[in-house]
């Protein structure tokens, strides 16, 4: 049986939700009075998803105790923790850790993001679609704050542009991809690469997958909670959602 991988990128700064994260990484921020990360560990092995990987940056030290008794209690979710001394970017986080996943799919999550997707139920429409990359997708999406897709009658993804000023749809990338190891065929080599070192999937690496990637709608609840209007947000439909589920 082949064991199920997922990135979870956690190491951002969280400058839109300052003050929140002056002394808090955005992370460990309370959803409901739960920390963000508890809440994706927890979906994670509810998902049946074996291990973890996520990479801290801004305020580590917390994020590595919060880990570290998390994983006490809680044996079958296997995480890593892949410290960067200086943020690499989405991309330059996954090209450092090539050598965790194999051929297997494998999921990549932005871990601003609240949700309740049936991961399993994305995995297997990636299985069968056979394309590099699924992305999951929602409409009427904010080109401000998101990659916004475009897609053919077949769903294939044939335009991605990072939070473009003239849009060509509201489809827009829920934070949460399936790869295999093929998407390394895709990043750009040294000389493409931008000279601060940062490598970043949407602006380096999804637009030269055009065409390679298949969009996945499940209507789902997703909520980013980069900025403070979207995390209260947050908070008030996980309190409501907690409620109801008494």
């Amino acid at each position: 049986m082949s064991v199920q991988k997922a990135f979870l990128l956690v190491a951002g700064r969280g400058e839109r939700l300052r003050p929140l994260t002056d002394e808090t990484p955005k992370c460990l921020l309370p959803i409901h009075g739960t920390p963000l990360l508890q809440i994706w560990f927890e979906h994670l092995e509810h998902s049946g998803i074996d291990e973890v990987l996520i990479n801290t940056y801004w305020l580590h030290e917390q994020v590595r105790d919060f880990v570290k008794q998390w994983s006490e209690k809680h044996h079958h979710l296997k995480i890593t923790i892949f410290h960067e001394t200086v943020l690499l970017g989405s991309a330059g986080t996954l090209l450092a850790n090539r050598h965790w996943v194999s051929a297997e799919p494998f999921f990549i999550i932005y871990g601003d993001n609240l949700t309740q997707l049936d991961m399993q139920k994305m995995l297997e429409f990636h299985k069968k679609n056979l394309q590099p990359l699924t992305i999951r997708v929602y409409r009427g999406a904010d080109p401000g704050r998101a990659g916004i897709v475009c897609v053919d009658e077949n769903d294939i993804v044939i335009d991605f542009e990072e939070k473009p000023t003239t849009p060509k749809s509201d489809l827009g990338a829920g934070g949460i991809y399936i790869a295999d190891s093929r998407i390394f065929n895709f990043f750009p080599g040294p000389a493409q690469r931008p000279e601060n070192g940062i490598l970043d999937l949407s602006y380096h690496v999804l637009p030269r997958m055009a065409g390679k990637m298949k969009a996945y709608d499940s209507g789902e609840l997703s909520i980013d909670i980069g900025c403070p209007a979207s995390y209260e947000k947050a908070q008030k439909i996980w309190t409501a959602k907690m409620a109801a589920a008494k």
